[in-house]
């Protein structure tokens, strides 16, 4: 019964979500149309999730989160899939550090940031906040703002400001490519209209 309130919970969250997903059209104003960023949004979720209602709910996710804290849609995407390869599984197990759901929340920050890590929505809009005020926190590093906010949202802000950019983590460098290269794959999808 637990279970089935859980997914009538989540369905009333998708159904807000594609109501609230069209909230990407104002993002992208001026960068191609919204149905192009949700065809490589979700084209790129479907690699790895086969589940078709889970697939338009992350990418209706990710568009409404984006639009809420005007953080790219492509780099959500290219985080998300670092971190969870957008799995719901997430949700029922914690990482080794023990990082929550798609967005691999750690509870102290989740609950910094307000959101409950088990919540998907929560979970996706606490990771783009997250990433949003990771963003701020960086932008006046220069050409590498971007990169050390990813590398906070991975190793946490204080490891950034200490080492005066990336750290040397062999983890947080690896991460830093892996969401490098998905962002820039998807830019050329994005660019090239799938």
């Amino acid at each position: 019964m637990e279970d089935e309130n859980e997914m009538k919970r989540i369905w009333k969250s998708l159904l807000c979500l594609a109501v609230l997903g069209l909230s990407c059209l104002s993002f992208s104003a001026g960068r191609g149309e919204a149905a192009d960023i949700y065809t490589v949004i979700s084209n790129d979720v479907a690699s790895y999730n086969g589940d078709a209602e889970q697939v338009d709910w992350i990418t209706n996710a990710i568009c409404y989160a984006s639009a809420q804290y005007q953080v790219d849609p492509l780099l959500i995407t290219a985080v998300m899939e670092t971190e969870s390869h957008f799995s719901f599984g997430t949700f029922y197990t914690t990482s080794s550090a023990g990082a929550i759901g798609l967005m691999q929340l750690m509870p102290d920050t989740a609950s910094a940031i307000g959101v409950n890590p088990f919540d998907p929505l929560d979970n996706v809009l606490g990771g783009a906040s997250y990433l949003r005020t990771c963003l701020d926190d960086f932008a006046g590093y220069g050409d590498y703002a971007v990169t050390d906010a990813v590398a906070a949202y991975n190793a946490g802000p204080q490891a950034v400001y200490n080492y005066g950019g990336c750290p040397p983590y062999a983890e947080t460098q690896d991460y830093i490519v892996k969401v490098s290269d998905s962002y820039n794959r998807l830019l050329a999808y994005y660019g090239d209209g799938y």
